[in-house]
């Protein structure tokens, strides 16, 4: 791995760079506004729908290590961390795992999607520049006229810094097994410098990161347009570690820092540029912009450990236009080339049946080019003073056009056949399909003094992803699947007085089509899911320097029909990785002007491990301390102590071929950081 080198070099560059940073009492604000839901700014308030945003004072205490610490804060959202900078989400849903699992959020930063659709990856949060946001908004549910395909239980944006006042922060913290980061971020007035680099040789064995990350952005007026061009560049060089097994191994001194895949490893490069026109005006606005992906990583998990590669590029545009003061329509497109190859090098190990199903070589090679294009409108009706009524619709097209490089069926990369009735692995004939799909809103929001009421009745939808559709296995030469459809249905009250800001809300969806892997390996999408709860989230301040932010959720996922998951009926089940309960509370303190601190529990609750309901894994409470004091006008000292009471967890539990399995938590850990401010 060459992070070292990486990080020496940015620590060199940063020597040549003054910094500042002004670090508030951080809380949920849940006064801000929001820019994820139509793409420009909108009064938190007056939304039809649930949003929450982190902003820049909780990002700045929080420090975090990996983006699960920040968005633990925001009900009906799980972030659940795997080895180093992976992870899975839940969004008013369970954590959703394996094949199906990609797709149902959509990432996005600077309201441009990090993976072009048809293209997710489970981990894709970790080619954003979160460490140097100015905020992560979290919009739950489907995700309305203005975002299309994977934006289905929820979306997720990461908001970077825009030129303004002068700003800039220097910072470097270290932790334990050897952590290290370095950070850097200076606001003009017409240009954003930020930049990041962490070494982290991990806690398990043979589970160390390197990850580097840098956004650029430049302001400047061009004709009747205000125009900032962005470019975001990011790496990650990891060592992966697997699953722990065994009744309870989370606990178990003798396993938790046991790495069964020492071998195991993942390499990602992403890079965006972004260029945006709005009208001095406001009313109209275009974005077009290119994307690019570079993935290689070891697939230690399956039968021969092969390697795959993934790569695409895209280019883009996203517009709207506000033809009147309450109407607005919008036209997006992209087409995205992208690659996927499966290949083994080593002889595969176990049964005659594994052996003889699983020959080394290339497995996969194929080309897909996707197409989308999408129109938008949405219409929002004043009825009265109190009263705003919101009526929108998306049509969305998606066009794949899928080319195999390899000899099509179920043999060996040369032609010849495999035992036991043919190779696991198959590929399907060259051929395109599409997909159309309609997005459709309604929504209201009532005012009473300080006070609002709020619903919205949505559908949303995922096309199937290019992974599902070509990369098939044993018999199933063409995956008959379609998109999967949600429908929604909350409602809530909001409000904020001189010290206190809530949200509560209700919600109920159905899922149907959603898509998955079979007990005989084909990619089917028969599977219903019906998703219930209720979601609070609020900020108090007791006092000026006393604030309590809390969030909790209450939540039922199920099973609505038998998808062939399992052997047995499982209707009326709880889905796996599905806790009912979940929440965290803060407590900011700032004594005097120099010193702040917080002090922080995160809870998950018990949740199922198989879809059988026979597994459970018991949940766990975790406390958090942070702290800063100000040693000078220019320089504070931070530092942070995560799992205080050093208690044995899971970041996930799971149960499968008979094991149970766990990404171990990890212990206490102190951190601790200058930051430099001017």
């Amino acid at each position: 791995m060459n992070y070292r080198s990486s990080l020496l070099a940015l620590l060199i560059m940063l020597t040549s760079l003054s910094a500042s940073e002004v670090v508030a009492n951080p809380s949920l604000d849940l006064e801000e506004v929001i820019v994820t839901a139509n793409r420009a700014q909108e009064p938190w308030l007056a939304m039809t729908r649930t949003a929450a945003v982190v902003n820049a004072e909780t990002i700045a205490q929080t420090q975090a290590v990996h983006i699960n610490e920040l968005l633990a804060r925001v009900a009906g959202t799980w972030i659940s961390r795997g080895n180093g900078q992976e992870h899975l989400t839940a969004i008013r849903s369970p954590v959703l795992t394996g094949a199906g699992g990609c797709g149902a959020f959509l990432m996005t930063q600077d309201n441009v999607p990090l993976r072009a659709s048809g293209f997710c990856n489970v981990n894709e949060l970790f080619e954003s520049v979160s460490e140097l946001a100015e905020a992560v908004e979290v919009l739950k549910g489907p995700g309305g006229a203005s975002h299309g395909s994977n934006a289905l239980h929820g979306l997720i944006q990461v908001r970077t810094p825009e030129p303004g006042a002068q700003r800039n922060t220097t910072q470097i913290e270290a932790g334990p097994h050897d952590y290290a980061r370095l950070k850097h971020l200076s606001v003009q007035k017409q240009l954003v410098v930020g930049v990041s680099a962490t070494s982290d040789d991990g806690y398990k064995a043979d589970s160390g990161y390197g990850q580097q990350k840098m956004i650029l952005k430049h302001q400047k007026s061009i004709g009747a347009f205000d125009v900032i061009n962005s470019l975001a560049v990011t790496n990650l060089n990891q060592e992966t570690s697997g699953f722990v097994q065994g009744i309870n191994a989370y606990r178990d001194p003798d396993f938790k820092k046991l790495n069964p895949n020492p071998e195991a490893f993942r390499d990602v490069r992403s890079a965006r540029l972004i260029s945006d026109w709005q009208s001095e005006s406001g009313k109209f606005r275009v974005t077009p912009f290119l994307r690019w992906t570079d993935m290689r990583f070891l697939q230690h998990f399956l039968p021969g450990q092969p390697l795959e590669e993934n790569r695409h590029r895209s280019l883009g545009l996203q517009s709207s236009a506000a033809l009147t003061n309450n109407f607005t329509i919008g036209f997006d497109a992209e087409q995205t080339r992208g690659f996927l190859k499966q290949t083994q090098t080593g002889e595969t190990r176990g049964s005659p049946f594994l052996v003889g199903t699983i020959p080394s070589g290339k497995h996969y090679d194929y080309d897909v080019t996707a197409t989308v294009a999408a129109a938008f409108a949405q219409y929002d009706w004043s009825v009265s003073e109190d009263l705003l009524i919101t009526i929108g619709l998306r049509a969305e097209r998606v066009d794949y056009d899928y080319d195999n490089r390899m000899i099509s069926g179920r043999t060996k990369e040369d032609g010849s056949t495999c035992g036991f009735g043919g190779c696991r692995y198959n590929r399907p004939e060259s051929r395109s399909d599409t997909f159309n799909n309609l997005s459709p809103k309604l929504g209201f929001n009532y005012a009473f003094g300080q006070h609002r009421l709020f619903g919205q009745l949505s559908k949303g939808f995922r096309a199937p992803q290019a992974t599902e559709l070509y990369r098939l296995q044993n018999g199933q030469n063409i995956a008959d699947i379609d998109s999967e459809a949600l429908e929604s249905l909350e409602i809530g009250l909001r409000g904020t007085t001189a010290r206190l800001s809530y949200q509560l809300t209700g919600f109920r969806m159905n899922k149907d089509g959603f898509i998955f892997q079979d007990t005989t390996r084909a990619n089917v999408d028969n599977g219903e899911t019906r998703h219930q709860g209720i979601e609070l989230e609020g900020r108090f301040a007791l006092r000026d320097n006393l604030v309590v932010s809390a969030n909790w959720t209450l939540a039922r996922h199920r099973y609505a029909n038998n998808p062939a998951l399992a052997r047995v009926a499982i209707q009326g089940n709880d889905i796996d990785t599905a806790p009912r309960s979940m929440g965290g509370l803060q407590v900011n303190w700032a004594p005097t002007e120099r010193v702040s601190g917080e002090l922080e529990w995160v809870h998950i609750g018990p949740y199922f491990t198989n879809p059988e309901n026979t597994n459970r894994y018991p949940g766990h409470d975790l406390v958090n301390l942070r702290s800063s004091l100000a040693l000078t006008d220019v320089w504070q000292v931070f530092f942070r102590v995560t799992n205080l009471l050093d208690t044995d967890y899971a970041e996930r539990a799971d149960y499968a071929f008979g094991n149970e399995r766990f990404f171990v938590g990890e212990p206490r850990g102190l951190y601790i950081g200058f930051r430099r401010s001017n």
